[in-house]
């Protein structure tokens, strides 16, 4: 487990813009956070990162949201599923091409690859977040290692 305080929002964007440049096909990351924690906003710069040029945004009513950058990247908000046993095909989505991002992914915990990186975001104050990393499988540790340098 790692653990890194984010100052401010510049902060964040920078950690997720380091993150992306490390990120290939396959690999997920799991976001878990209160309301307003910054889920999104780590996303988006995510999705920067890795080259994507569309509006990201949250997609809480779709689900699922697909964009193009130097990978593929996949969004997903499963808030909404927190009582449907249904597949959206998931194994397409996590072993295809893309990078994936999963917000709330403890309603599909069942569904999501074992080998993953799950990142948690605790608000501490108006612009600083407490961000706890738990890689799971030596591939995520190992980037893990890279992103703490």
């Amino acid at each position: 487990m790692f653990e890194i305080i984010m100052r401010s929002l510049e902060d964040t964007e920078n950690f997720a813009l380091k993150l992306a440049e490390l990120l290939e096909a396959q690999d997920t990351i799991t976001l878990e956070g209160d309301l307003g924690a910054g889920k999104t906003t780590f996303t988006k710069a995510l999705a920067k990162g890795l080259g994507v040029t569309r509006t990201v945004n949250s997609p809480t009513f779709t689900i699922i949201k697909q964009y193009e950058g130097r990978l593929p990247f996949n969004h997903l908000d499963v808030y909404r599923l927190a009582e449907s046993d249904e597949d959206l095909g998931w194994d397409e989505l996590f072993y295809g091409d893309a990078v994936s991002v999963v917000e709330w992914a403890h309603l599909i915990e069942q569904d999501l690859p074992r080998e993953r990186l799950a990142i948690e975001i605790y608000r501490i104050g108006d612009n600083e977040r407490r961000f706890v990393l738990t890689p799971n499988g030596e591939r995520y540790e190992a980037l893990c290692e890279e992103l703490m340098k």
